[in-house]
């Protein structure tokens, strides 16, 4: 029987080869923070094994955050220059070899020196991963994929506390750090299998690139750092990752400790809150990405879609101050976790914003000084951190600050660049 005339044409299909590369960058980001949290799991571990102090603990955790600062910002420099398939490759072989070398060392001084190469290495995931969908995504789609490669991050924080006390038990500790860092390897492997850009990969079709070029095409312009700073939109996302970033960071190094310190938890017992932790941030993450790109398809400006959306996640953390002096341990596991996802939605949508008001081949750059402006908030915070718990022995006054953090980033953002504006270039720049 045939079709009438009348009927309409078949949808075209347009192809899902973008969603696989999306699931690598979710991939890449899952074993990013596997690597880098083993050591929180571990913590009180390392602590009764080598002698360490919450100052020296401390001390470990601002090592990896200053060679992070330097590897955001020169992974992102690098990233844009080198290309993303082989920039990314270098990116995760050094860090798995970095992570694996935390089974070697015995000193407060060896771990630093290991998280330093962890975190330069480390550092070029998220400029690659940003810049990876600005190429592999039109606008629409963005803060839905940044949402799920960056949901990689409470995968992971997930996973850590599953197997890596296993790993201890059966094993020991150093054994924790050279599975986590093994996987990397095999990723990359994947990688390079995988990857070519969408332009000439033979897995994307005509209707597939079409979608993926669909946004009106870049300028032809290549500016310096000097040059991006003088763009507000380069102040927008410096300044939300950096008033945001050292409250995750908190989460990630100091929850299982605060766990440990105030519920008693030893490191068997980490796993059920803070898998239930993590697992409300992965929602959160893809939650997060899904409202804006719901509200642009419902024909909001992207500014009103980006800003709701991280309005609401702001709000979300505001309960997270109670934590600290709620009794329950798991009325304590929900308010942080709708705290984590709430940080997971609010990023996934930074990321978006940044591609959308900067050409492509500036993204990189543009997150790599956000990220490094951020990891030297967040090594000053660790600091702070291991201070303040050492002489007061509270969570209070941290908890206090990561409930309203999200909030002045909000309102500082919108004061810098309130209408959403994409940058605008009068000529060739250099």
């Amino acid at each position: 029987m045939t079709r009438p005339d009348s009927s309409p044409p078949p949808a075209r299909r347009i192809g899902w080869f973008r969603w696989v590369i999306c699931l690598l960058l979710f991939l890449a980001t899952t074993i990013n923070y596997m690597d880098r949290q083993v050591i929180s799991i571990l913590k009180p571990t390392l602590m009764s094994d080598i002698g360490w102090n919450e100052i020296d603990y401390s001390n470990v955790v601002f090592a990896f955050q200053a060679a992070y600062a330097i590897g955001y910002g020169g992974g992102g420099w690098f990233m844009d220059r080198v290309g993303t398939r082989f920039g990314y490759a270098a990116s995760v072989l050094v860090w798995s070899l970095a992570a694996m070398g935390h089974a070697f060392v015995r000193t407060v001084t060896g771990f630093g020196a290991a998280r330093l190469v962890l975190g330069l290495a480390e550092g070029g995931n998220f400029p690659v991963a940003v810049k990876t969908v600005s190429e592999w995504f039109p606008k629409r789609e963005r803060a839905l994929a940044a949402g799920i490669f960056n949901s990689g991050t409470s995968v992971a924080l997930v996973l850590t506390p599953l197997f890596v006390p296993w790993l201890t038990l059966h094993w020991g500790w150093p054994t924790a750090f050279f599975v986590t860092g093994a996987l990397g390897l095999v990723w990359l492997v994947l990688w390079m299998l995988l990857y070519r850009s969408p332009q000439v990969h033979p897995w994307v079709s005509t209707a597939e690139l079409a979608h993926i070029q669909s946004d009106p095409p870049d300028p032809e312009i290549r500016i310096s750092w000097l040059e991006l700073l003088r763009h507000r939109q380069t102040w927008v996302f410096t300044a939300g990752i950096t008033l945001t970033a050292p409250v995750w960071w908190f989460y990630l190094f100091w929850v299982p400790g605060f766990l440990h310190d105030r519920h008693g938890l030893e490191l068997t017992k980490f796993g059920p809150p803070l898998i239930t932790i993590y697992l409300i941030a992965d929602a959160g993450s893809i939650a997060g990405g899904w409202l804006s790109s719901r509200l642009l398809k419902r024909g909001w400006t992207t500014n009103a879609a980006r800003k709701t959306a991280q309005l609401v996640c702001a709000l979300c953390v505001v309960p997270v101050f109670a934590a600290a002096t709620v009794t329950n341990l798991w009325v304590v596991t929900i308010l942080i976790g709708l705290a984590a996802a709430a940080h997971q939605g609010f990023i996934a949508n930074l990321y978006a914003m940044v591609s959308d008001t900067a050409p492509r081949r500036m993204v990189s750059s543009i997150v790599g000084i956000g990220g490094a402006a951020s990891a030297v908030a967040g090594m000053c915070a660790a600091k702070a951190t291991g201070y303040v718990l050492q002489w007061t022995g509270s969570y209070v006054l941290l908890f206090g600050v990561a409930s309203g953090a999200y909030l002045l980033a909000l309102l500082v953002m919108h004061v810098i660049n309130p209408r959403h504006e994409p940058m605008k270039f009068t000529g060739v720049e250099s």
